[in-house]
């Protein structure tokens, strides 16, 4: 019988929610972590409903204290980590002379500190099981642009930050990657086509198909198919892979 455990933040909706939902078929419980309580319980249900014990925090990474307190409540009801799968971080889309300082600090402590202290607080427990550990990046980190500059500068600040775990996850035991999704339709995707049909006068349908002739790809992604190579990253048949930058996304930047 399974006997693993995985903490995924940002599991209230999207990519982080499919994840659980995915990751529900590999691990025997699942400790869900997001701000949004009621989005949390229905991908609570989710997971139970694929045959894992969930349980979920509401709570905010960008306090400094909830990392340990996310880590100590799994501890103290599964008894073991054996995955951080650092999916939370909403970040400001706003043009790099408009941005504030409190607009990049607020993008900054959520998604790259609030997965750098919750992958320290969990480091000793994930030495016990050899681990693994995912951080979320995107592809703006390899493409910044004006309008992305938050967005790009804290993505490629995580890859750099996943490449130093692993370096020390090499020696303890511990496997560190990073995902760069593209384009993927999910309600933050929906939320940001709205505004940029507005700022191109144009309407839903002609924004979303313009994004993708603009990105040169030919559809947008599901959350699943991430989905699907988050589980892969933290299954056994990944076990040999660190360090690695993984990009999924339709081909929209090119290369090895």
């Amino acid at each position: 019988m399974k006997k693993n455990i995985a903490i995924v933040t940002g599991a209230s909706q999207g990519i982080g929610r499919a994840t659980a939902i995915r990751l529900a078929k590999d691990f025997s419980g699942l400790m869900l972590v997001a701000r949004k309580e009621e989005e949390l319980k229905v991908t609570a249900e989710a997971v139970r409903s694929n045959g894992a014990e969930a349980v979920f925090l509401d709570l905010d990474l960008k306090d400094r204290e909830v990392p340990g307190t996310i880590v100590n409540k799994t501890l103290e009801v599964f008894g073991r980590i054996d995955a951080v799968v650092n999916i939370a971080g909403a970040v400001p889309q706003i043009d790099l002379f408009e941005m504030t300082d409190d607009q990049w600090n607020e993008g900054t402590e959520l998604k790259l500190h609030g997965a750098r202290r919750l992958t320290l607080k969990a480091w000793d427990s994930l030495k016990a099981t050899n681990g693994s550990v995912i951080f979320t990046s995107g592809n703006s980190a390899l493409d910044p642009k004006p309008g992305f500059a938050a967005v790009a500068t804290i993505n490629a600040a995580i890859v750099a930050l996943a490449k130093a775990f692993s370096e020390q996850g090499i020696k303890d035991g511990v496997q560190v990657n990073s995902v760069l999704p593209g384009p993927v339709m999910s309600g933050r995707r929906r939320s940001f086509l709205e505004k940029w049909a507005k700022a191109h006068n144009l309407s839903g349908e002609e924004a979303a198909k313009k994004f993708l002739v603009d990105a040169g790809i030919n559809r947008y992604g599901q959350p699943e198919e991430i989905a699907e190579l988050m589980a892969f990253l933290v299954s056994p048949a990944a076990k040999w892979m660190t360090g690695t930058a993984v990009r999924m996304d339709g081909g929209e930047v090119k290369g090895i």
